[in-house]
């Protein structure tokens, strides 16, 4: 299996915005109401949206492709464009995704290994993310990466209040 990562463009917004929106809505349309979803969808990947976090000097997208077909994506936060910790001395994981028909083959640790090594890059002592505390998955997942939960936060989901646990992975032994 032959598998590659590219940073994300301008030119990709749309493909982006496809792969954003799909994914998201594999990994959680079963969980809530279809209401919620297609509201928060609607809110959350919409093009002008997309194209100003793509534009952030702060945020980076990375697209994953295996055998030269995108099988997922994952955007990082540096200090400036985080969403809860805001810490200089951290990388926030703020979305790490695949599409349903490639989960289970080792691409998500792909991902994972590449956001951890462009945190060694900049030089941060950890790597947080925040995930639903329903998505079992993806907190043994992050579990195994050797993060663990050190607090919450509620995560506004169309008109629903949802717990994510934030959870957190050392890089530099304080």
């Amino acid at each position: 299996m032959n598998h590659s990562i590219r940073k994300c463009e301008e030119s990709d917004l749309l493909t982006l915005q496809d792969i954003a929106y799909h994914t998201y809505d594999e990994t959680f349309s079963p969980l809530n109401k279809a209401a919620t979803m297609a509201a928060y969808l609607e809110d959350a990947f919409n093009l002008e949206k997309l194209k100003q976090e793509l534009h952030n000097q702060h945020s980076m997208f990375y697209f994953l492709y295996r055998d030269k077909v995108l099988t997922g994506y994952m955007k990082l936060n540096d200090f400036g464009a985080q969403t809860d910790i805001y810490d200089p001395e951290a990388l926030e994981i703020e979305r790490i995704y695949l599409l349903k028909e490639y989960q289970g083959e080792g691409l998500g640790q792909v991902l994972m290994d590449e956001a951890i090594e462009k945190a060694r890059q900049m030089d941060k002592h950890y790597v947080w993310l925040g995930v639903w505390e329903k998505n079992t998955k993806g907190i043994a997942f992050y579990k195994k990466n050797g993060f663990n939960v050190f607090t919450t936060h509620t995560f506004i989901m169309g008109d629903e209040k949802q717990k994510d646990f934030i959870m957190r992975k050392n890089l530099i032994i304080p």
